[in-house]
């Protein structure tokens, strides 16, 4: 890789702080859809609340202008955490709290720095809600987007091949959570009747590896 190549695959703060952003978008966009689906199996409230912590979590890293990963990454999730309910902010609050511890003092991200922050808020996200795979919940949409980038990248693909594999496997994790019985969270209670609904959370998850590959890749 030449230097002008390395410089194009760097993640700076301007570049992650453009993928949050994006995500935002995404969501506010998709905030009926988001409803709807947890309106089915859930508290008909994931898309309002992540559209409002995604929104705050915009606003702050506009004003505070993050000097690091690390930084806008803790911002992020702190800022999810004090100002989204249920289970969406916990959950996605300890992903970018966890992608903050592993990357660091780093000014920027190379592929394989991104990927491992990504696999660690994996971890975090597992930690937090005990989700496993088939659980219909958005773990079962990161998961293999962290596999997907990860094998693309162990085989000396791009970031933006890997983004797009992962982008391509995030989608096909969400949607194989509609003939799932969900195990975890609220849609569990539903028992057989959860099964034939796409997972609200699995699909703002496939919504943020979408917009990784739009504003990254």
């Amino acid at each position: 890789m030449t230097e002008s190549d390395e410089a194009v695959a760097a993640v700076d703060v301007a570049a992650l702080q453009s993928w949050l952003a994006s995500f935002a978008e995404e969501v506010a966009t998709q905030r009926d859809l988001l409803t709807q689906l947890d309106a089915a199996i859930g508290d008909a409230d994931h898309g309002a609340n992540l559209d409002r912590g995604m929104r705050a979590v915009v606003a702050v890293l506009e004003k505070d202008r993050p000097g690091s990963p690390a930084a806008l990454f803790k911002t992020a999730g702190m800022t999810l955490v004090s100002t989204v309910g249920g289970a969406s902010g916990p959950l996605y609050g300890t992903l970018f709290l966890r992608m903050a511890g592993s990357v660091g003092e780093a000014a920027s991200l190379d592929a394989p720095g991104f990927a491992g922050a990504l696999r660690a808020g994996l971890d975090g996200v597992v930690a937090r809600g005990r989700a496993q795979p088939g659980d219909k919940t958005m773990y079962d949409a990161l998961a293999p987007a962290c596999d997907a980038l990860d094998a693309a990248l162990a085989a000396g693909e791009s970031l933006a091949d890997g983004l797009a594999a992962a982008h391509k496997a995030a989608d096909a994790g969400r949607d194989a959570t509609i003939p799932m019985l969900a195990r975890k969270g609220r849609a569990s209670y539903l028992g057989e009747r959860s099964v034939g609904h796409q997972d609200p959370g699995a699909t703002s998850a496939a919504m943020l590896v979408a917009a990784a590959g739009r504003a990254l890749g």
